[in-house]
């Protein structure tokens, strides 16, 4: 399947429509997302490099065109206005690992309107689920209190794209590794896993499978204790690991049943068996309400596994996000849909300490104690730098998570911080819905772009 294809037929018949009226003017797009999911106090901007990429190598070849022609069932030579073209705008963007907020652009597309129409729908897809997933990780970390975190999320992922992203934002966010092999060689993370159920249902007993396994692996080991009986397991355990002197690096993983209690009991087994040094890893249905729980009862929990929760972001897996037009051929634009309004041109987002922000016009200078969030990432088409790594987007986290405000960082009941609209652009936006309603008021034919006095 080409990345050219996957996309809304709808901006397709626009796109040949806008080239066949002769509309090449720059158009400005927008993505933002309207209103935080409920149960988020911020959001990570995650998905740009995947975006960056796409639209580096956005080209409609033949092929694309003769796919275009057969689900619209036309004849190629219908669609040769489409052909060859390729993405040659700029690219603001907030970049990844930053907190964002409702209403603030994520990032804005400035290019000819079949371009920038074209590439709305993967860019979409690229940010929203990689936002929300990058936030859900986020939380988990914030729940954590400086306990490593792994993501175990491959398994239950939709799909193994999905797999592969989101072990890419949970070491984003800060996460010490993941389980997923291809995504710990592409990117460079470490990768954890030890043994299954199926692997200790295998052998006779328990610690016949602990043993065989550390014949297998030089160490640190981990076992998985609770297929059976969770006390029976932690001491079958302890002797493998006292007799082979196996202490330090060493862990046990509890999966099933009440963590915080096993856990206790775990602990005591291990420090009677003179182990104080093996860890305790806890999986098994985990997200950030989990471990909070976990974190604030004082369970002797070392590692935190998460997995499926995370993967799909379980409570909040879309985003209210929109791609809406907000300047065409120098004249900015608005939607006055009931709802769904949308503010007119291309902005700024000026960050001020403490994560109050304010979102601007482009061209506004920012207040005294502010930065702007948007960077040009992309000009006529071409990345203006290296793809960032997850170390710098890890940083650009970290900081902005130390300065949010401790409502937003709660896991229960967390309130964002509402972002304000500057002067300038609460004006433009009086000014343009009054010319659209003007000349809607005027009847047909009259042009309902406002245009900036």
């Amino acid at each position: 399947m080409s990345e050219t294809t996957t996309t809304d037929l709808y901006e397709v018949t626009m796109a040949m429509s806008y080239l066949r009226e002769g509309m090449h003017a720059p158009a400005t797009f927008s993505l933002f997302v309207r209103e935080l999911p409920p149960g988020r106090g911020f959001l990570v901007a995650a998905g740009l490099e995947p975006a960056l990429g796409y639209l580096s190598r956005f080209r409609i070849t033949s092929d694309d065109v003769r796919e275009f022609a057969r689900v619209l069932h036309r004849a190629p030579g219908a669609l040769a206005d489409l052909l060859d073209l390729r993405f040659k705008g700029e690219v603001r963007a907030v970049p990844e690992g930053r907190l964002v907020f409702a209403g603030e652009p994520l990032l804005e597309v400035t290019a000819p309107l079949a371009q920038a129409q074209l590439v709305e729908t993967y860019l979409l897809t690229q940010m929203c689920h990689q936002t929300a997933v990058a936030s859900k990780a986020a939380r988990c970390v914030v729940a954590a209190r400086g306990r490593p975190l792994w993501d175990f999320s491959l398994r239950r992922a939709h799909g193994p794209q999905a797999g592969l992203q989101a072990a890419r934002l949970g070491a984003l966010v800060g996460f010490a590794g993941t389980s997923n092999v291809a995504a710990a060689a592409e990117l460079g993370i470490p990768a954890s896993g030890t043994m299954a159920h199926s692997y200790v249902q295998a052998f006779a007993s328990e610690e016949d499978a602990f043993r065989a396994f550390a014949r297998a692996h030089p160490g640190p080991l981990t076992f998985l204790v609770d297929t059976y009986d969770t006390e029976a397991g932690v001491m079958a355990a302890a002797r493998v690991l006292g007799d082979l002197r196996r202490g330090p690096g060493c862990a046990i993983r509890l999966d099933s049943g009440d963590l915080g209690a096993l856990a206790r009991q775990s602990r005591s087994l291990l420090d009677a068996a003179g182990l104080r040094d093996v860890q305790i890893i806890a999986s098994g249905g985990l997200d950030e309400y989990a471990v909070a729980s976990l974190v604030r009862s004082g369970a002797p929990i070392d590692v935190f596994a998460v997995g499926t929760r995370v993967g799909v972001a379980a409570d909040a897996p879309y985003l209210d996000a929109a791609y809406k037009l907000v300047a065409y051929d120098g004249d900015p634009v608005m939607k006055l849909s009931s709802a769904k309004v949308t503010a007119p041109a291309a902005k700024q987002v000026f960050r001020r300490p403490g994560c109050r922000d304010v979102i601007a016009l482009l061209d506004e200078e920012p207040p005294g104690d502010a930065e702007p969030l948007l960077t040009t990432v992309m000009r006529d088409g071409e990345r203006t730098g290296p793809p960032g790594s997850l170390a710098a987007a890890r940083a650009r986290f970290e900081a902005d998570l130390a300065q949010l405000p401790a409502s937003a960082h709660r896991i229960e009941a967390p309130e964002a911080p509402l972002p304000a609209a500057s002067a300038r652009l609460r004006a433009l936006t009086t000014e343009v819905r009054g010319r659209i309603q003007a000349a809607l008021a005027a009847g047909p034919g009259t042009n309902a772009r406002g245009r900036r006095s």
